[in-house]
């Protein structure tokens, strides 16, 4: 048996979160509930929503782990029913969305990366871990976007030396 599931307070008490993430509506997840932990997770991220914190896309399962102290799976079954309600609606390469929200795909978001980060040709393209930081995405997802834009002939692979931009798109060339 693992040392934290031997510590867990008695039944009705709540589980404290880190002050970081403590606000109204969220901060504690009762330990055990007849209606299911997840089903109060789904509640408390469908109040964010409503309310408005939660505006386009929702945190990775991963920071939603941290912030409720749950298992990955009880997350996952939250996020299932708040998507079998028509809430929120999961995006390749995005995550999480609010239903009725768009944000570009991650191969747009990582193509603009060429623009605002004033690459030219032969410059050495942000790596992998870099992109899963600053998209807030899986590393397959980067991976998969980053083979889309070799494919296209933006990038290469340089041994050594990660990704290097091999050509600009059309809509960033000069005229």
């Amino acid at each position: 048996m693992r040392e934290s599931a031997k510590s867990h307070p008695p039944i009705g008490l709540a589980i404290p979160v880190s002050q970081d993430s403590v606000r109204e509506g969220i901060g504690s997840v009762p330990q055990v509930s007849p209606r299911g932990t997840y089903l109060l997770i789904a509640e408390m991220l469908r109040k964010d929503i409503e309310l408005g914190v939660t505006s386009r896309t929702l945190p990775s399962e991963a920071s939603l782990m941290r912030t409720y102290d749950v298992s990955r799976n009880t997350i996952r079954r939250a996020l299932k029913t708040l998507e079998a309600e028509a809430v929120i609606s999961p995006v390749a390469g995005v995550g999480w969305q609010v239903s009725g929200t768009s944000a570009p795909p991650l191969i747009d978001r990582m193509t603009d990366v060429l623009a605002a980060d004033s690459l030219l040709v032969g410059d050495t393209f942000p790596s992998e871990s870099a992109l899963c930081d600053r998209f807030d995405v899986s590393r397959t997802a980067v991976r998969r976007a980053l083979a889309l834009m070799e494919g296209a002939g933006l990038l290469s692979t340089v041994r050594g030396k990660g990704r290097v931009v091999r050509a600009l798109p059309d809509r960033l060339q000069q005229p």
